[in-house]
């Protein structure tokens, strides 16, 4: 049992860290593509995943053309 407590002691890394994550740089470039907006974007910034998601499925057909 003691060797198993040291054995996890030293195998745990840290998984999360400070910073933009790829969430919130996608949220941020969708709802400025739609909106023009800063404000917009912080919000959707905060939200990160769940606006992707509203985006992905509300896009307008427009939207859906590759430019």
């Amino acid at each position: 049992m003691l060797l198993a407590q040291l054995l996890a002691e030293q195998s745990t890394t840290i998984v999360t860290r400070s910073g933009v994550g790829l969430g919130s740089i996608i949220a941020v470039v969708c709802s400025w593509d739609r909106n023009r907006s800063i404000l917009w974007a912080i919000l959707a910034g905060i939200l990160t995943w769940i606006y992707v998601i509203y985006y992905a499925l509300n896009r307008t057909p427009e939207e859906n053309m590759p430019r």
